[in-house]
């Protein structure tokens, strides 16, 4: 089996990737760097964020998995101490593959071609001097005209980052569904938003239309860039799914539960 390694690059993410590597290459796993069939991210959720872009590609190829080297994530949930435990079940293919929905951007833009996105997490549009206006279509029909600081469109994965903080719904991560959510949206006498997320079905897509010739700035991701120039945004299910080791029973609301109930 080819491997590669992604890490946050700390002193203990560093140790904890050469430590990998030697046990793994004397299991007689290949380190691979371009065609891995599996990523081992050492570090965070971020860390894991910057594999998934690096191998978005071949998502079809390469499962990810993850160790935290800092507090419990969704993505990476492996412990520093469980390392020999991990590396002894990659040796053993000891491990099933569970599959979680993408979301799918695409750009449309005047005078240049559609450049098109995968999101782990989310995409977010933003005027960065301006109340953001954008029209917001469902299905190709009008739904509503959107003022406010900026629109979050999150994966079930997701659904636990920027979207909770923006007060979204936790959507499980098996769910073919992206979600959309506010922020800081302008209600009164004159202008209305729904106000509420919006959970769209694989089935459904939503874009969102510019009312002004203005510059936005976007991100995919950790991936941040400024667009102008632009006739649309397309978000939809991605046909492409993106594919995690999973070594052990480890269910989602427990996840939920220890990351923001717990008090261990």
């Amino acid at each position: 089996m080819r491997f590669s390694i992604q890490s946050r690059r700390d002193p203990q993410s560093n140790e904890l990737m050469e430590l990998a590597k030697t046990y793994l290459t004397d299991f007689g796993l290949i380190l691979d760097e371009e065609e891995p069939e599996i990523v081992i991210s050492i570090g965070g959720d971020g860390t894991l964020l910057h594999a998934f872009h690096r191998h978005a590609h071949r998502l079809d190829e390469v499962a990810f998995v993850g160790i935290h080297t800092g507090h419990l994530g969704f993505y990476a949930d492996w412990k520093p101490s469980e390392l020999e435990k991990l590396v002894l079940s990659i040796a053993k293919n000891e491990f099933n593959v569970v599959e979680y929905p993408l979301l799918e951007v695409q750009v449309h833009c005047h005078k240049s071609e559609t450049v098109r996105y995968l999101a782990l997490n989310e995409a977010t549009i933003k005027s960065p001097d301006v109340t953001l206006v954008m029209d917001i279509e469902l299905n190709g029909n009008q739904f509503e005209r959107f003022r406010g600081d900026g629109l979050c469109v999150s994966t079930p994965s997701g659904s636990t980052a920027y979207n909770k903080a923006l007060g979204g719904a936790i959507i499980h991560p098996t769910l073919q569904a992206i979600q959309i959510t506010e922020m800081a949206s302008i209600n009164n006498r004159v202008f209305r938003t729904v106000g509420s997320s919006l959970v769209l079905p694989a089935h459904h897509n939503c874009t969102l239309k510019p009312v002004k010739d203005q510059q936005f700035t976007m991100t995919i991701d950790h991936k941040h860039f400024v667009q102008s120039d632009l006739k649309w945004i397309t978000f939809n299910v991605a046909s492409e799914k993106v594919r995690f080791a999973r070594f052990r029973p480890f269910p989602f609301w427990e996840r939920v539960h220890d990351s923001f109930v717990s008090n261990d």
